[in-house]
């Protein structure tokens, strides 16, 4: 029965629930000698997914759809929608509707929208009720709510002479309310004809890859019942998230972390980020970590928000030191000369192009990886190859363009990004606002950016993406022979048979030379480089196989047969014919291999070679360790938590004065004074009064050439962060009246407030001291300096 329990068919075991009765079934077939075997066989079972218990499946009367005498015209007004992923309409969705059965409508159940089918008790005669208006007509019976309790006990009178029909007791499986959803939200036919009529179908649905048979098939289903036409124009269709070990996720089993709080730690904005940048938007299932969330804000929002603030820093600052406001300037940056700012609007731009395109097609997977792409653009190339035109360092004018060139591209970014990440794009938005007149109150009320036609140039695009790759290279390259960055190297080359790839190396060598640290970068075409660089030919198998099948074979040996002219052509025509038949570079891999000697090492890229020369000279040792004591000051004022702009002084000491270490800290200074913007002080030349702010005392690694292979050790350093302070020079004492006053004037000048001294002896050039008795005039640049920097630059210490 309903209950799943034996009814009077079975007498023996009437009112017993089906899993109840088998032991009792049991007992009876061994009374009567039928048992062979007693078991238990461990396999899946369906089980009741609220109360847990067992089911069993059991044959009921029901209401049917029939879908099978529609179904060509189901797959016909399939092909007439758009799906992304499109294999999820043509394989899955297609494969469903071919093998489509009519559908069960009913459900037994209590709760649920009932069905309006009145019928006789013989089932003979059958009225489907179209609406109340109809059912109070037919009945006389006033309806004033359409749930079961209120309309089961109304019977219509017979057409028939069968007395009267009464309401079926079945209710409509959910998924059919669901299907009637592009209706039933329009009160359809009732009420809004012409505003259902114009918005059906809809443009665009999306739901969960397990809805293709579910609501995307009921949705198909009816309309094509109803209207021979699909519910909808276009659908995107997501994967599912499941938990970290692939299940489901289960409230029951919390097998999840809790939404609440992820959001709470890492933002809305980077889980949402994660959510669609993920296999989901591919239709495939995601397992969930939190990681992944934590991730996203380290990489991508982290990023763009220094980058955001470095703007508004850098902005500050030239407001504070020109006494103007700033004005960004779409036109300042679009006309500026700089090859990093065209770069950086040509990617901006060439986005945007992109991302209208592909959003009018519906893939989003394609445009979320590029706009992480250009984030990564813009923090960790642009920005790091434009600080000291953002700082000033390279004249005011360098800085206002690069200014308006950042402002313009996080402007765009916030737009581009403002459907993906509202809060934070709104964020950074609204104080960008400011410094634009009549902008609207939200990103939200912009529409993505147009393209400016201007702006864009895929050759530069190119050249800079090839660019990054021989930085990259060259890094991997230091990497394997253990030399950082901040060791100086003689040259890199950049070897290939494409001129238009060398060209771009030879525009762009300032960059690359100052992100690999060599002295020079060279370019060298394939054909120059001899026996140094040979050609190795790999053909594509796969592709190749499936092309020729049996006779790839004699194929793939002409391919390796093939000398180093040929390959050279075939790299700088990008195709060639052999015995009739045309091969690309598709079909073809070429790779250019390093035969030289060990003091160079080289990798490829794609269309050239990198070669780096791996062998330092000691000079090159040299500005290696000023470079470490320098990254070593600059972690000490952030420690120290001091602004650039702050006066400072820095000293150090060696146990040895004849150490590597000293040595190198005194020929060097000159270069260690260019990187931090004051010469250090050696010990012995340490003003005594000196405030000291940070001390710091650890072994610095040094290296030396030893029979031409770089060793290295480390020696004792000890660095002290000064307070900003005055500096007594060699001829102070000359301005003094009595010699032994010295140490009394120098103890005076450091009692002074320095801020003061700096404005006296910027506007005066001369400090007036009365002292002991005594008066007299310390000139600035003879006897007095403002820094140890000021003093070594004209000899005065």
């Amino acid at each position: 029965d309903a209950d799943g329990r034996f009814s009077e068919e079975v007498p023996e075991w009437r009112g017993l629930g089906v899993k109840e009765a088998d032991k009792h079934i049991i007992a009876h077939l061994k009374a009567q000698g039928r048992i062979i075997k007693v078991d238990v066989i461990n396999h899946s079972y369906p089980f009741c997914w609220r109360s847990d218990t067992p089911l069993i499946y059991r044959a009921v009367p029901g209401t049917f759809v029939a879908v099978e005498a529609i179904k060509e015209k189901l797959i016909a007004n399939n092909k007439q929608t758009y799906w992304v992923p499109g294999h999820v309409r043509e394989k899955r969705f297609q494969n469903w509707l071919e093998n489509a059965r009519d559908w069960a409508v009913s459900r037994n159940r209590f709760w649920g929208t009932p069905i309006p089918m009145w019928v006789s008790d013989d089932g003979e005669e059958i009225v489907v009720v179209g609406s109340k208006e109809e059912l109070e007509r037919l009945s006389g019976v006033a309806v004033s709510d359409l749930h079961r309790e209120f309309l089961d006990h109304i019977e219509l009178p017979s057409q028939q002479g069968k007395g009267t029909l009464k309401r079926v007791d079945e209710v409509f499986d959910c998924w059919f309310e669901s299907g009637s959803m592009p209706y039933a939200q329009q009160h359809y036919p009732f009420e809004n004809k012409q505003t259902f009529e114009a918005s059906f179908p809809a443009d665009f649905i999306a739901e969960g890859i397990d809805q293709t048979r579910g609501w995307f098939y009921t949705l198909m289903v009816l309309s094509t019942a109803l209207f021979d036409k699909p519910a909808f124009k276009n659908l995107i269709c997501n994967g599912l998230v499941l938990a970290a070990d692939g299940q489901k996720m289960s409230k029951r089993k919390k097998n999840y972390p809790d939404p609440v709080l992820v959001i709470d730690s890492y933002g809305a904005d980077a889980l949402r980020l994660y959510l669609i940048n993920s296999p989901v938007v591919h239709a495939e299932d995601l397992c969930f970590r939190e990681a992944g969330v934590m991730q996203n804000l380290k990489s991508i929002f982290l990023p763009w928000y220094h980058a955001y603030r470095l703007l508004v820093a850098s902005v500050r600052t030239a407001e504070a030191r020109e006494g103007a406001s700033f004005e960004p300037s779409v036109g300042e940056a679009l006309g500026s000369a700089n090859l990093m700012d065209k770069w950086i609007l040509a990617a901006a731009n060439g986005l945007v192009r992109f991302m209208r395109a592909e959003m009018e097609a519906y893939r989003l997977y394609t445009v979320v990886p590029r706009l992480v792409e250009l984030i990564d653009q813009l923090t960790n190339w642009y920005i790091r190859m434009n600080k000291d035109r953002f700082s000033g360092e390279r004249g005011a004018g360098e800085r206002r363009t690069s200014l308006c060139t950042l402002f313009e591209v996080l402007m765009m970014l916030c737009r581009m990004m403002a459907p993906l990440t509202p809060f934070f794009a709104e964020h950074v938005y609204q104080n960008l606002r400011r410094v634009v007149p009549d902008a609207p109150a939200s990103v939200h009320f912009l529409m993505i950016p147009e393209v400016n036609e201007a702006a864009i140039d895929p050759q530069m695009e190119a050249d800079v993406r090839l660019m990054l790759q021989v930085i990259e290279k060259g890094r991997t390259l230091r990497e394997r022979h253990t030399l950082s960055t901040r060791t100086p190297l003689p040259e890199v080359t950049f070897v290939s048979a494409d001129a238009v790839a060398l060209r771009a190396v030879e525009t762009l060598h300032e960059y690359i030379a100052d992100e690999l640290n060599v002295r020079r970068v060279q370019t060298a075409p394939l054909a120059e480089m001899g026996g140094r660089v040979v050609l190795k030919c790999m053909p594509n198998h796969k592709r190749l196989g499936d092309r020729f099948g049996k006779a790839y074979k004699g194929i793939q040996g002409k391919i390796r047969a093939l000398d180093t002219d040929a390959l050279a052509a075939f790299l700088r025509e990008g195709s060639l014919t052999l015995e009739g038949e045309t091969f690309d570079k598709e079909d073809i891999l070429v790779q250019l291999q390093y035969s030289g000697d060990k003091s160079h090492d080289a990798d490829g890229v794609a269309g050239g070679l990198v070669i780096l020369n791996v062998s330092p000279d000691a000079a090159m040792l040299d500005e290696a360790m000023a470079r470490e004591v320098c990254a070593k000051v600059q972690k000490m004022r952030k420690e120290a938590g001091l602004r650039k702009e702050d006066a400072l002084e820095v000293a150090y000491s060696c146990p040895a004065d004849s150490s590597l270490l000293a040595r190198v800290l005194r020929d060097q200074s000159a270069y260690i004074a260019g990187r931090i913007g004051r010469t250090p002080i050696p010990g012995a030349a340490r003003p005594r009064r000196a405030v000291s702010l940070l001390r710091d005392e650890e072994e610095v690694r040094v290296k030396v050439l030893v029979d031409g292979k770089v060793q290295q050790k480390t020696e004792p350093l000890v660095l002290e962060l000064l307070a900003g302070c005055p500096i007594l020079g060699s001829k102070a004492a000359e301005a003094l009246p009595d010699p032994s006053l010295l140490d009394d004037v120098e103890n005076y000048v450091h009692c002074l407030d320095y801020a003061r001294l700096r404005g006296t002896l910027e506007r005066e050039g001369v400090l007036k001291v009365g002292l002991n008795g005594h008066a007299f005039e310390l000139k600035r640049g003879e006897h007095l300096f403002l820094s140890y920097s000021e003093a070594a630059a004209v000899g005065g210490v």
